[in-house]
């Protein structure tokens, strides 16, 4: 799997867009104004952060030595990825599940305003 693949799969969700705030390094995946994954092009091996469920990134930090808390994030809530040896489905569900959680903690509002526009 490599960085455009991974674009290309979170641009197709509803109301993501692709920003570099940080540096031209860092690619910052957002769904409204709230980041969902962060990607570092020139990292290597290839690496995400994604946000998880508190329960569920202890659970995959104890079984996938490729997952740690993420760095300079929130530990609990904020997970590094290094893709190697990882399997794709896995890595999809983790972008998914990151997606959703922070679409709902959008407003009701913003998320029918991105709902219906696509």
């Amino acid at each position: 799997m490599d960085a455009n693949e991974i674009l290309d799969y979170c641009l197709a969700k509803k109301g993501v867009t692709e920003t570099f705030p940080f540096d031209n390094e860092t690619l910052v995946m957002k769904v409204g104004t709230k980041i969902f994954l962060l990607m570092g092009l020139e990292r290597q091996p290839l690496g995400i952060n994604v946000k998880t469920d508190p329960e569920w990134s202890a659970e995959l930090r104890e079984q996938h030595p490729q997952i740690t808390g993420a760095f300079h994030m929130n530990k609990t809530h904020w997970n590094s990825v290094s893709i190697d040896g990882l399997k794709r489905d896995l890595i999809f569900k983790l972008i998914d599940h990151s997606y959703d959680l922070v679409f709902k903690s959008l407003t009701k509002k913003v998320q029918s305003e991105i709902n219906d526009f696509t």
